[in-house]
């Protein structure tokens, strides 16, 4: 084991028994680089954040000069900054006229337990309502509205009042009731390995929300900032949630989350009692000017416009008498094996050759691709080569 391994596995806590353990020195566009020179490419985009690619010329720039301004300077929501004023800005020009209002946070499941609060608050409920195969993150209030009950179930006792429907079954829907407070949900599940809603059951859902008075929020963690060709899935629909959380990609490459709503929903965190959701880094400048270049350069280079092509030239070309079933919507994708097994061999087949893709925590036994939305048909082409050796190498 050499010195830098041995550092990290001793001294930085660990969420495995078996990390990646590949060393990175710089990265740069859609590649990884070792310190020995040996490039990567990258097609999890680090899990959903690098959408515009590794250290896009844009973002970097924008940091700089906001670094030439000032870092941090107050906690969230006391003094005017220009960085996440613009962002602000930024977002609310793309959204519903509904979406009105950000709450910046620092990361994805932050944002989550951020629309939970605000949801109870706003409807002096306490039911809240989720679905089975769900993930919306790790820590105690996110956990508790995840589907994963291996993941859960170490850790309980967790939020009380929770309730799981299924998927896509819009018979399941009667049970929101005026007990509701919210629901929440992935326009498309991700961790549970890219199962896509039916524009039936979210018209149903949002139908039924609204009847009941219950606040709709769409987690689009992992789906926002143009992974499906949209800026948001759920603009495929037509369906606009009451509450919407982002981040991951939001960042260009830096720690962000928000979680958006009306300002009347929102005005009600402000009082009975002041500061009803408070943090300290939530809105940092520096993370708020990285945002808005990412924003900007999805805009500028017209990202979205080459999304589902490129996801069709990745479909066409990953088909495999292996291959179970392709899940995908735009540039997130869902490969599905017979065995874990198969899963984990093609993983590491492809590490070895400087392919990288992953597997989910809820479905292990389908793979993820969600390359930069910035990658080359070439890239593509390559890439797709490598992946169907370790397809061919199957046993």
């Amino acid at each position: 084991m050499n010195f830098s391994h041995n550092t990290f596995l001793k001294h930085l806590a660990q969420t495995t028994h078996s990390p990646f353990l590949l060393d990175i020195e710089k990265a740069e566009g859609v590649y990884l680089y070792a310190p020995d020179g040996k490039k990567y490419i990258d097609l999890i985009s680090g899990i959903g954040v690098s959408n515009i690619g590794h250290r896009h010329p844009k973002v970097i720039q924008a940091i700089k000069e906001q670094v030439d301004k000032h870092l941090h300077v107050m906690v969230y929501g006391e003094y005017v900054q220009s960085a996440p004023n613009m962002l602000a800005e930024a977002l609310v020009e793309l959204l519903p006229e509904n979406l009105n209002c950000c709450y910046f946070t620092n990361s994805g499941t932050e944002a989550n337990e951020g629309a939970l609060k605000l949801a109870k608050r706003y409807t002096g409920r306490t039911e809240i309502i989720s679905f089975r195969g769900a993930y919306h993150g790790s820590t105690h209030g996110s956990l508790s509205v995840s589907g994963n009950e291996v993941k859960k179930a170490a850790f309980r006792p967790l939020l009380p009042d929770v309730k799981f429907l299924t998927f896509n079954t819009i018979e399941q829907l009667e049970n929101i009731t005026e007990k509701t407070a919210c629901v929440i949900i992935e326009p498309i599940q991700g961790d549970a390995g890219v199962r896509i809603a039916t524009q039936e059951f979210l018209e149903a859902l949002r139908k039924r929300c609204t009847e009941k008075g219950a606040l709709l929020i769409f987690d689009e963690i992992q789906t926002g900032i143009g992974r499906t060709g949209k800026m948001f899935a759920f603009e495929h629909y037509g369906v606009v949630p009451d509450i919407l959380t982002s981040a991951k990609a939001l960042g260009g490459g830096l720690p962000i989350g928000t979680f958006i709503s009306s300002y009347e929903i929102m005005n009600s965190l402000t009082h009975d009692p002041m500061l009803g959701h408070i943090t300290t880094f939530g809105g940092n400048p520096v993370c708020c000017a990285s945002a808005l270049a990412s924003l900007e350069v999805i805009e500028e280079e017209k990202l979205l416009s080459t999304v589902e092509q490129k996801g069709l030239l990745f479909e066409q070309l990953l088909h495999h008498p292996r291959v179970k079933e392709i899940r995908r919507k735009g540039l997130l994708f869902a490969f599905e094996f017979e065995t874990t097994a198969e899963v984990a061999h093609i993983v590491e087949y492809c590490l070895t050759r400087g392919v990288i893709c992953f597997w989910f925590l809820s479905c292990p036994n389908s793979f993820r691709i969600a390359p930069p939305l910035t990658i080359t048909k070439s890239e593509i082409i390559n890439s797709c080569a490598i992946i169907k050796e370790a397809f061919d190498s199957l046993k």
